[in-house]
């Protein structure tokens, strides 16, 4: 597998020649099979960026972020603590959709990226922080967490609070808080979806206190 997009991600670009320059981007393997590049979205002024993990299927073939199930929770759950999605960037750890077709029929089943993955397409999202200069910033899922604060970064053990966003290695980052939770599809896998929800608009409304929201 091919890895390095630090050397295409364009220097003093704003976000849509970002978009744009990520279009082509062929740091690892992903971009084979996806549709697209999923780029990130919403206000380059934003005061809070929020991270996914990857694209999923419907996400791959509108080319836009959370915009499928995960999206649909993500969204009820901003919409009951009173935070405008609109007012957000929105956007992956990875860019492209990883998926494995199902044994029958054309269904495609999200696959999670490998640490080589992430770490490949870790500057476009160095590049969106830098860029939208977030005073927060909401990590969903361990793979997003992991994308920014490091492969050894525990969720269970650090969920629901605020943190100073501090990459193990140094990256340069705008000075950010971090919220971190589980990712929206996790919500719809869950045995108790009521339980796993309750946590998770739990966990956000640390950010909506935050904001003033609350």
């Amino acid at each position: 597998m091919t890895v390095g997009t630090t050397a295409v991600v364009p220097e003093a670009a704003d976000l849509d020649e970002l978009r744009a320059a990520a279009a082509g981007c062929t740091g690892c393997d992903l971009y084979r099979d996806a549709t697209q590049t999923v780029f990130g979205e919403g206000r380059d002024t934003a005061r809070v960026l929020v991270v996914g993990e990857q694209p999923g299927d419907q996400e791959d073939r509108a080319g836009k972020p959370f915009v499928g199930p995960a999206g649909a929770v993500l969204d009820r759950a901003l919409q009951e603590l009173g935070i405008d999605r609109s007012a957000l960037y929105v956007t992956n750890a990875v860019k492209h959709f990883k998926f494995v077709r199902a044994e029958r029929g054309k269904r495609r089943i999200h696959k999670t990226p490998s640490r080589t993955e992430v770490v490949a397409c870790r500057p476009w999202l160095l590049a969106e922080l830098r860029r939208v200069e977030p005073e927060y910033v909401v990590l969903l899922g361990a793979v997003a967490a992991k994308s920014l604060l490091g492969p050894s970064f525990k969720l269970t053990e650090q969920r629901g609070r605020l943190l100073d966003l501090e990459p193990p290695d140094g990256a340069p980052v705008p000075p950010a808080r971090v919220l971190v939770t589980t990712h929206p599809s996790a919500i719809l896998r869950a045995p108790d979806r009521a339980a796993a929800y309750a946590g998770f608009v739990a966990d956000l409304d640390v950010l909506a206190k935050a904001l003033g929201k609350r």
